[in-house]
């Protein structure tokens, strides 16, 4: 028996249709979340970053030796089954200090890009949303930061301050930082001002706090989620790589960095790969992990991507 046209049509666009009802029923978030768990490799780097993030904090469980202990009869030792990754050149524990090092780099990329985050999006909004003299005051002093090279000018606030801390160094990074976010957020809001959701709020009565909150904010989630994964990213690339010309966090505090940095001899590079191998895999995976994590965000909130 023949199914009739009407049941043919029916059985071909049903899905379709549920699928759109569906989508129609979710929140922008929720559907970003969706294409942000279709993409897979996106997936497996914040897996992997997890994995990363749940070792370095659980560091005591599987090392009990103390990173900034020394012993000079075990200097440059190699692997025991005592120091798995061997020690450094003043005898502490490199898989001790690879763990605990890897909480400080984290916690740094991780508080640098908070606090940046804080500020872009806080000037940001306020040069966005209210424009005239406010916005250009923020953008020339926007410009006037870019226009310093970011590391000289990092480099010359560290060597002003006599001794440096892990909250003074990612103070130094936020503030140097801020520019190209507050941009970023000033250019969406300039886009969503003269939106009629936004004119309708303020036909209503809604407070300027109300409207950044509840309207722009929201909107503007997408590129601030994305910016924040790639800043935390560099931030841990740029407290490395302070830290290996000397000018990042200072010794005995573990990190990436510093581990490196203790390997600048070419005895260790030589004869002890175990001791500058293992921060610099961590670092590259890291890195790479939060770059795709970010590229996952960035497709999950693209409006275009809705069509793949």
């Amino acid at each position: 028996m023949q199914p009739k046209p009407h049941e043919t049509i029916s059985t071909q666009i049903g899905p379709q249709h549920n699928s759109e009802e569906e989508n129609k029923s979710q929140s922008p978030f929720q559907l970003a979340l969706r294409r942000f768990l279709k993409n897979k490799m996106a997936v497996i780097s914040l897996v992997a970053l997890l994995i990363i993030v749940i070792i370095c904090i659980l560091a005591p469980v599987f090392t009990d030796l103390d990173p900034e202990k020394t012993d000079l009869f075990l200097i440059e030792e190699g692997p025991s089954s005592e120091h798995i990754l061997g020690t450094n050149g003043t005898g502490q524990d490199n898989f001790a200090r690879l763990l605990h090092g890897g909480r400080i780099s984290l916690i740094v990329g991780f508080s640098a890009m908070f606090f940046t985050l804080t500020i872009g999006v806080l000037l940001g909004s306020i040069a966005g949303y209210y424009g005239g003299k406010i916005d250009n005051i923020i953008m020339r002093a926007a410009d006037i930061m870019l226009m310093l090279p970011f590391l000289v000018l990092a480099l010359t606030i560290i060597a002003i301050i006599d001794k440096m801390t892990i909250s003074i160094f990612v103070t130094i990074i936020a503030v140097t930082s801020w520019p190209n976010l507050t941009r970023i957020i000033r250019g969406t809001y300039l886009s969503l001002r003269e939106q009629e959701f936004v004119l309708g709020a303020r036909a209503i009565g809604a407070s300027d706090s109300r409207i950044i909150l509840k309207h722009f904010i929201p909107n503007a989630i997408g590129p601030i989620i994305v910016n924040a994964t790639l800043m935390m990213a560099s931030y841990i690339i740029i407290e490395s790589g302070l830290s290996f010309i000397g000018f990042g966090i200072p010794q005995p505090t573990p990190t990436w960095g510093n581990m490196l940095s203790e390997a600048m001899n070419v005895r260790i590079l030589r004869n002890h790969p175990e001791a500058w191998v293992p921060p610099g895999i961590a670092i590259f995976v890291t890195v790479l992990a939060i770059n795709f994590i970010g590229d996952g965000f960035r497709d999950a909130f693209d409006p275009k991507s809705k069509q793949r």
